[in-house]
């Protein structure tokens, strides 16, 4: 099977990688089921890199449908240790404008029922997630920015992951502002949770394309705004990932992502059923062969 080092995950209008060579189209069946699409694996700046559109090419998919597990342990059978992952957001707060790039440190759940875990059954792990996206990697995505003209980056700040599909009520949206949070989408959450138990380094770069609800200008936007946003900040992605992506090409990973379930895993070894283990064998192997 091949193998790719960086895993990048494309939201809505992001279905496919610029400046991809050697490309390789490799389907997978992960004990969680069949991701999102194919994997598409290929080189970009010196590295092999696997790309998978979230929603699917189309997108097909809707945020409560996304086989999260299957996508993240997919990349983890590809060898991926880092994860970069587009997602279309809306801004919560005046200073994030539409076509503006965040770089969330935090997550809030506000999503119902999705699975987000791949323990249970048998075997119980804890992680922890207290600072949910991996620092060293987020630095190295902001560090790529500022070489980057015409596209602004905000590092920091809380990505409120809402159930959709529909948007949030004026009433929320209001709620949500008042506590702090700085921009909404459906997703990404549960990604990161994932990375974390398959020990994957992850980082979202949320791509603004209107405020949400809240804002005085919001009966305004209409469909074709929201679009047109939506495609120039897919460029500005393309962009950014590409040069993130060349500096990863040169920098070894030192962070403790990589070793997340050292400690996590709580259940007696000799308790866990082995077909567990062998289900798991992606995340669990190097501890337990």
């Amino acid at each position: 099977m091949s193998q790719a080092s960086i895993g990048v995950i494309g939201g809505s209008g992001l279905y496919h990688m610029d400046g991809l060579i050697d490309i390789e189209e490799v389907a997978l069946d992960t004990p969680f089921g069949r991701p999102s699409d194919n994997f598409i694996i290929g080189t970009l700046e010196g590295v092999r890199v696997a790309f998978l559109a979230r929603h699917g090419r189309g997108h097909k998919l809707m945020p409560s449908e996304l086989p999260f597990r299957a996508n993240i342990y997919g990349m983890k059978m590809l060898g991926v240790e880092r994860i970069i992952s587009a997602s279309a957001v809306g801004s919560l707060k005046e200073e994030l404008k539409p076509l503006d790039i965040v770089i969330p440190d935090q997550f809030f759940d506000r999503t119902r029922g999705r699975i987000s875990t791949f323990f249970g059954n048998g075997i119980v792990a804890h992680i922890t997630f207290a600072d949910p996206v991996c620092k060293d990697l987020c630095d190295i995505v902001e560090e790529a920015a500022k070489v980057l003209e015409d596209i602004t980056v905000h590092r920091g700040g809380t990505y409120l992951c809402m159930e959709g599909p529909a948007f949030s009520t004026k009433a929320e949206s209001h709620v949500y502002r008042q506590w702090g949070m700085s921009i909404i989408g459906m997703t990404n959450l549960q990604e990161a949770k994932l990375a974390r138990e398959a020990e994957i380094c992850y980082c979202t770069i949320a791509l603004v394309t209107d405020y949400d609800c809240w804002h005085e200008s919001h009966d305004a936007v209409t469909v074709d705004m929201v679009i047109e946003y939506l495609n120039k900040n897919v460029a500005n992605a393309q962009k950014l990932i590409r040069a993130a992506i060349a500096k990863l090409a040169t920098t070894i990973r030192t962070c403790k992502c990589g070793s997340a379930l050292r400690h996590a895993i709580l259940t007696a070894r000799e308790a866990i059923p082995a077909e567990r283990i062998q289900q798991l064998e992606a995340i669990l192997g190097k501890y337990f062969n």
